[in-house]
């Protein structure tokens, strides 16, 4: 399918409310598996963890950009009292960072998220939740509940997402084919020329990420503010991931969770799965649709048609109402 011009298409209306604050924030002391380190994860709660309801723990994508972007997510507390759980991936935003292990990929693995999380739950007594991940974060909740099967699992929300990096570069490939000429000629032409931290090649990217990325002009801050803390220290993204959507570098390249969706079975998330994508999402359909077909546990799709990649911040409503139904559902 061919999009229609982002550019020229109506915006979407992004955010148009205040949110709350946080409840409790508070960091949660974890221990790297197999090194001799001791870290902390930042996290922040929206509601009471004890109130009887189940908790959502979100996790950020990036990998390496901290939750902010994430923010609207509390509004789901706002309007379904549904507390919920944010927080900053060990090497991100207020937690603990290793900039000294820059590219070790023995180090930063998905393995090494997992443990996190689970080190997280424990720390805040959490028995039963909802998990929520977008992005690289929807990559890992999927390895998460497919291969860990975690204990008090009960629903799942994959945002935005592939079920691996070299699908995620097949779909950002094929839209930039679609972009300006002059704009895929300056992309080539730096990456063939090693000029990719050029304010050209920079330019021409934006020019892809305000298309697929985020909608909103300006960009709100509360993705400015993760993207710029980003920017200051990108270890784990260019360890993992690497500099460019187009072309996998990082350690994660050959990786993916393609073959563990089978395992996402009525019993391991007995209250069924909610997929989430937009219209101008680099997850396109195409590439989100074995999270449909392969599980056997139930599965729910909502696509936000004027949103990009952050369907949280394009189209806020929408969004939290559709979350928010499946989460009460």
């Amino acid at each position: 399918m061919t999009l229609p011009d982002s550019t020229t298409y109506p915006k979407p209306p992004g955010q148009e409310r205040p949110y709350p604050k946080p409840t409790k924030t508070g960091k949660a002391p974890f221990k790297i598996p197999n090194y001799n380190l001791q870290g902390e994860t930042a996290y922040e709660i929206y509601g009471d963890l004890k109130s009887g309801k189940v908790p959502l723990i979100a996790l950020h994508g990036g990998p390496g950009i901290p939750h902010g972007y994430l923010r609207p997510l509390s509004l789901v507390f706002t309007d379904y009292d549904i507390p919920i759980v944010m927080y900053d991936q060990i090497g991100c935003g207020d937690s603990t960072h290793y900039p000294d292990r820059m590219g070790n990929g023995a180090f930063w693995t998905p393995e090494l998220f997992m443990a996190e999380l689970d080190n997280l739950k424990e720390v805040l007594g959490i028995k039963e939740f909802d998990l929520l991940g977008q992005s690289w974060g929807g990559m890992l909740v999927a390895q998460y509940a497919a291969t860990i099967q975690p204990a008090g699992l009960r629903k799942l929300i994959i945002c935005n997402c592939m079920p691996s990096i070299q699908a995620w570069q097949k779909s950002a490939n094929k839209l930039r084919a679609a972009m300006p000429a002059d704009v895929q000629e300056i992309l080539t032409t730096c990456e063939k020329e090693g000029k990719t931290e050029t304010p050209q090649y920079e330019a021409a990217t934006n020019e892809f990420n305000k298309r697929h990325s985020c909608r909103l002009d300006p960009i709100p801050k509360e993705l400015a503010e993760p993207l710029q803390a980003w920017m200051e220290d990108p270890t784990v993204e260019m360890t993992m991931f690497g500099a460019s959507d187009f072309d996998g570098t990082g350690s994660l390249k050959n990786w993916g969770v393609d073959e563990d969706l089978k395992k996402l079975t009525p019993e391991v998330v007995p209250g069924g799965i909610l997929l989430m994508n937009g219209y101008f999402d680099v997850a396109q359909d195409e590439g989100m649709m074995p999270f449909f077909k392969e599980p056997s546990a139930k599965v729910k799709w909502a696509r936000f048609g004027l949103s990009s990649h952050c369907p949280q911040l394009e189209e806020t409503e929408k969004f939290v109402k559709a979350l928010g139904g499946f989460l009460e559902d």
